[in-house]
């Protein structure tokens, strides 16, 4: 959204320092829509994404660190090293928000594929948590 990596790392600074810090930390890629103010922005280069997810498993130990909006961009090589620097969760299914997510047999193959193990969220739990694991 036109931030630095500067920003990126203080916000998660920011959240890391709360007490308690959060038990969910989605981390999100733009997904540039055209039509919209920010469809032409410039991506962030995926080796600083992975790194912010790095930061916040590093300075949030047991939070929830939640690879969500924009993974159907990253392809399955960016994700991996997204799971490989700490993210534990994903949002899964058919939507999120106005943009899809990868399709859920993909999700699968993906998880397989790298040896991780899924857990799924019960409909009231997810309500509870805002998301699924």
């Amino acid at each position: 959204m036109g931030e630095q990596p500067v920003h990126r790392a203080g916000l998660i600074a920011q959240l890391a320092n709360l007490n308690p810090y959060p038990e969910s930390v989605p981390i999100n890629s733009l997904v540039r829509v055209p039509g919209t103010p920010l469809a032409d922005s410039e991506p962030v280069d995926p080796f600083d994404f992975v790194r912010m997810i790095a930061v916040a498993r590093i300075t949030m130990p047991t939070a929830r660190v939640r690879l969500s909006a924009g993974r159907q961009q990253m392809g399955d090589a960016v994700q991996a090293l997204c799971f490989m620097a700490g993210a534990n969760s994903i949002f899964y299914g058919d939507k999120l928000l106005v943009t899809g997510n990868p399709d859920v047999e993909a999700d699968t193959v993906l998880l397989r594929k790298l040896g991780l193990n899924s857990r799924q969220v019960h409909v009231q739990e997810q309500a509870e948590e805002g998301c699924a694991a």
